[in-house]
């Protein structure tokens, strides 16, 4: 087994462990620990596979940004995790299914793409030395996958609202000061004065109360 091997198994390994911590985590914000170690696993396979700017895109982007944004998100909306497993084991026939499937089929597609073909040509395309695999990347990106960019970026912005929109909804637990109130605020209305009325002199204990404190 070479050196390139054991760390892509390593790293798989790693990278499944934290992906399943991510849905069996009862805290959210672990959860998104842990999807953030999957991130960083995912971009080490992407290391070993050559596919250097994507694995940077990877962590810049997801690890950067957007788990960022989810952190936020999470401890901002104050989520109840226990209202969210009502049901949890009632629907996990059903979902581990559907997981099962999805695993067969993707299986069946990779072990058909990984498959060995003794063609002299696509060998020697392989093994063209000099060609910048981001430059290809970009040009690719950016002329015949124009529209699915589009797309892409139009729905991430949807999401970036619909997230603004959701944390800025009204709460009745917190005090909100208007920032412009505080700008405009002058000096007479940070401080008020009350008048009240003189205090009145302490009046004289009764004799019976005055010789019971004396005989204690």
């Amino acid at each position: 087994m070479s050196v390139t091997t054991g760390l892509f198994y390593v790293f798989s390994a790693v990278l499944l462990f934290a992906a399943f911590r991510v849905i069996t985590a009862r805290n959210p914000v672990h959860a998104a620990l842990f999807l953030v170690l999957t991130f960083f696993q995912a971009a080490m396979v992407w290391m070993l596979l050559k596919a250097e700017f994507l694995s940077i895109t990877l962590v810049l982007v997801y690890v950067g940004a957007v788990m960022v944004l989810f952190l936020f998100v999470v401890m901002m909306m104050d989520i109840n995790v226990e209202n969210l497993r009502i049901g949890f084991w009632k629907h996990f026939p059903l979902a581990a299914l559907v997981g099962v499937i999805i695993a067969l089929e993707m299986a069946a597609v990779l072990m058909g793409g990984f498959r060995v073909v003794d063609d002299p040509q696509a060998a020697n395309a392989a093994a063209v030395v000099g060609v910048s695999n981001t430059k290809e990347l970009g040009k690719l990106l950016y002329t015949q996958y124009l529209l699915p960019l589009e797309v892409a970026a139009a729905i991430l912005l949807v999401a970036v609202i619909a997230a603004i929109a959701l944390t800025l909804r009204t709460r009745k637990d917190s005090k909100y000061v208007s920032p412009g109130d505080q700008v405009r605020v002058m000096s007479r209305d940070r401080m008020t004065v009350v008048k009240m009325a003189a205090t009145q002199a302490a009046q004289a204990p009764e004799a019976g109360e005055s010789q019971a404190e004396t005989k204690v």
